[in-house]
């Protein structure tokens, strides 16, 4: 039964990704805008639905460390594995005015972020400041993006309105159901195979809520939306920042775990920083800045499993 299930998650991640990718290049035809910002908003915020589901029941149930590591994690796993293995498969293209555009947001939401978890706890005000930055944000890119090409209405494609957006809500529902299968049935082998819980946390659980944007952006780099597959990863991030703590702060105020304050914080600024200098040098993501990001990710999760390697860098745990 286990089996079945991981493979009933896999098709739908798989259907899933697809519909998404084809819905929300549909909906951007049909509102006159590029896939980008729909990659950003539709499509980057339903892919971070399985953050927003664990963040808020782990803030409710009073485990900081779930709430605010989970965000902090997928952001990290979002750039380094899920952008690294898209730019390999294929290299990812940025627009030069977008990004000046998304990629300030996501630059200044990372380091909000950091200067109020040194403060040691997200609260109910946080929460609204990052709520109302996140509906700022949202009202901005789009008519940033219908002002961009004025001359351009909305033309006709393959989908209508309405079938693009099924599609693409759709595909959200398929890829969080296929994770949340996945994830559930491979815990279930893990712990049969004799793994500890804190492999699987830090392993099927962390990267598990990112399978969502992992399956939407791969398969968006395979059709050659780039686009797609860009913005799903950024505005993926700048949600799970300002969407997710908002949430989480607005409904239960979580302190900041000093294991995330010592390493991680400072790896997903780090990440994000070099996101960023990568994405406007040539104005894309190449194939050897994405297997750099690969390798990146390999080493953070050696740091993570290797007592000695974090005993030498004088961290928790």
């Amino acid at each position: 039964m286990v089996w079945l299930e991981l493979g009933a998650g896999l098709i739908l991640l798989l259907l899933g990704g697809e519909a998404l990718v084809r819905g929300a290049v549909g909906v951007a035809t049909r509102l006159g805008v590029s896939p980008l910002v729909i990659g950003l908003t539709l499509v980057g915020f339903g892919t971070s639905t399985p953050e927003l589901m664990a963040s808020v029941q782990a803030a409710l149930i009073g485990a900081p460390g779930i709430a605010v590591g989970n965000v902090v994690g997928s952001n990290i796993a979002n750039i380094l594995l899920i952008l690294g293995l898209s730019a390999v498969i294929l290299p990812v293209a940025t627009r030069p005015r977008a990004f000046r555009r998304d990629g300030a947001a996501l630059v200044v939401s990372a380091l909000l972020l950091a200067g109020l978890a040194l403060t040691g706890t997200i609260g109910r005000a946080a929460g609204l400041v990052f709520l109302a930055g996140l509906a700022g944000y949202t009202i901005y890119s789009f008519r940033d993006e219908r002002h961009a090409a004025p001359d351009a209405p909305p033309v006709a494609g393959p989908l209508s309105l309405g079938a693009g957006l099924l599609w693409a809500l759709g595909g959200i529902a398929a890829v969080v159901g296929g994770a949340a299968l996945l994830v559930g049935s491979a815990v279930v082998i893990a712990r049969a195979a004799g793994l500890s819980e804190a492999v699987i946390g830090l392993t099927l659980v962390a990267v598990g809520t990112s399978l969502p944007e992992l399956a939407t952006s791969v398969l968006a780099a395979l059709r050659r939306q780039g686009d797609v597959a860009f913005g799903n990863i950024v505005g993926s991030n700048i949600f799970n920042i300002l969407g997710i703590l908002g949430v989480t702060g607005l409904v239960a105020p979580v302190a900041v775990p000093a294991e995330v304050l010592a390493l991680d914080l400072w790896v997903m600024l780090g990440v994000t920083g070099l996101l960023a200098v990568f994405a406007v040098s040539g104005w894309r993501v190449s194939r050897g800045e994405g297997a750099v990001f690969l390798v990146l990710y390999g080493l953070y999760l050696a740091v993570q499993f290797t007592p000695a390697l974090r005993g030498a860098l004088g961290l928790p745990g």
